[in-house]
C-alpha cells in the first residue's frame, strides 16, 4: 500500500514524503484519509514550528487535526467499525488514567496525545492513519467527509457555547471572527443569545459574521470601538465574552467590556504575557479559558447531520494534497481573502 505523509521540513517549507503504515492495533481503526481542514494552529506550526516545540529536535512534524476519511481496516477487537466506513476522528487521545480522565475533563489530560502536536506531532496530512475506535464516529450517509473533517472546530464553538450554561436572552461579544469565531457566532446564536457583536479587523470576516448573523459587526482599529460596542449591548457590558483572536490586544478589550458578574473566556491561544489590572475587573467578573471540547463529538456530527449547524458556511478555499505547501502560503499571506480551507487528499472520496 503507497503512503505518503505531509511533514513540516523547517518553518515555512512543507514536503511530502513516502512512509510507512503499519497494521492497526487490536483497538484501532486504518483510515484512508480523505481531507483535513487548516487550522489556526496548523498555519502557526507552518510559519514558527508547534507552540510546544520537540525536545528531539530530529523529529517530524507533521500538521492538522481536523480530519475525516474512510475505514480501510480494523483490528482484531473492534466490532462497530467495518471496512468502507465513512469516519470522523476526534484528534486527541488521553491517557484514561489521570484524575482528569477519570473524572470526565478528558480535554484537560496531561497526557494527552494529539495530532500535530506533543508528544508524536503525528498529523492527519496523510494518506493512512491508524487511530482508536473509541475516538472514531460514524458519518451519517446525509453528511459530507468535508463536513466530517469540520466535526472537530465545530465541537471548538459548540463547548464554548455549552459553557456558558445559558445563552438565552444574553449578550454576546465575539472579538476575533476567524474560523472558530465565526462557529461560536453560529453556536452561540443557536443557543439562544439575543445580542451578538463580532469584532475583527478583516472586512471580509466582519461580513461573513453579519451573514450568520451577527447582530453587529464592528472593526476592532475603530478608536471608539469600546463605545460602539456598548451602544448594542448596553452600557453595562456584555453577559459573555469571547476572545478568539488569540491577541493581548483583544484579550484587554474583553476585559473592559464585560459586564459586572459575567464572564469572560479564553478561546483563542494568546502567546506570552497579557497583563490584567485586576482592580479593573474586581466586578465578580469569571475569567474562564476553554480548551478544546469535552464529549462533544456526538452530539456535534447530530447537529450537523440534522442541519442545526451549517459548519460549510465558513469554507470558502479548497485545496489539493499534492499542492500542501502553496496551500498554507495562501492561508498566511491572503487572510483578506481567506476564512477556512480544506485540503482534499482523496479527490475520488465525497
Amino acid at each position: 500500500m503507497h503512503n505518503t505523509k505531509a511533514i513540516l521540513e523547517k518553518p515555512g517549507k512543507m514536503i511530502i514524503k513516502d512512509s510507512k503504515i503499519t497494521d492497526p492495533k487490536d483497538n484501532e481503526v486504518q483510515i484512508k484519509v480523505t481531507h483535513v481542514s487548516i487550522c489556526g494552529s496548523d498555519t502557526h506550526g507552518f510559519q514558527f514550528g508547534p507552540y510546544i516545540p520537540p525536545t528531539d529536535p530530529s523529529i517530524e512534524i507533521g500538521l492538522g487535526h481536523e480530519t475525516a476519511g474512510v475505514v480501510t481496516k480494523v483490528g482484531k477487537n473492534v466490532t462497530n467499525f467495518k471496512k468502507g466506513d465513512r469516519v470522523a476522528l476526534e484528534p486527541g487521545i488521553p491517557c484514561g488514567e489521570c484524575e482528569f480522565c477519570k473524572s470526565g475533563n478528558y480535554n484537560v489530560c496531561p497526557n494527552v496525545d494529539f495530532l500535530a502536536t506533543s508528544p508524536n506531532y503525528k498529523g492527519a496530512l496523510t494518506n493512512y492513519m491508524n487511530h482508536p475506535a473509541n475516538f472514531t464516529y460514524h458519518i451519517p450517509d446525509n453528511m459530507s467527509l468535508i463536513e466530517g473533517a469540520l466535526v472537530e472546530p465545530a465541537s471548538v464553538a459548540i463547548h464554548a457555547a455549552e459553557s456558558a450554561k445559558s445563552l438565552i436572552g444574553k449578550t454576546v461579544v465575539i472579538l476575533g471572527a476567524g474560523a472558530e469565531g465565526l462557529l461560536t457566532t453560529l453556536t452561540t446564536k443557536m443557543a439562544g443569545a439575543a445580542k451578538i457583536v463580532v469584532i475583527d479587523v478583516l472586512q471580509n470576516r466582519l461580513d461573513k459574521a453579519i451573514e450568520l448573523g451577527a447582530t453587529a459587526a464592528f472593526n476592532g482599529n475603530d478608536k471608539n470601538i469600546t463605545s460602539k460596542i456598548l451602544e448594542v449591548v448596553g452600557n453595562n457590558g456584555a453577559d459573555f465574552v469571547y476572545e478568539a483572536a488569540g491577541s493581548v490586544a483583544t484579550a484587554k478589550l474583553g476585559l473592559t467590556i464585560v459586564k459586572n458578574t459575567g464572564t469572560f473566556f479564553i478561546l483563542g491561544t494568546i502567546p506570552g504575557e497579557t497583563p490584567v489590572e485586576f482592580l479593573k475587573i474586581n466586578r465578580e467578573i469569571t475569567i474562564h479559558t476553554l480548551f478544546r471540547y469535552v464529549n462533544d463529538y456526538q452530539k456535534t456530527i447530530d447537529m450537523i447531520s440534522n442541519g442545526t449547524f451549517n459548519v460549510m458556511s465558513i469554507v470558502d478555499k479548497y485545496f489539493d494534497y499534492n499542492n500542501v505547501q502553496e496551500a498554507f502560503e495562501f492561508a498566511v499571506n491572503n487572510k483578506s481573502d481567506f476564512i477556512k480551507g480544506v485540503i482534499t487528499v482523496d479527490p475520488t472520496a465525497k
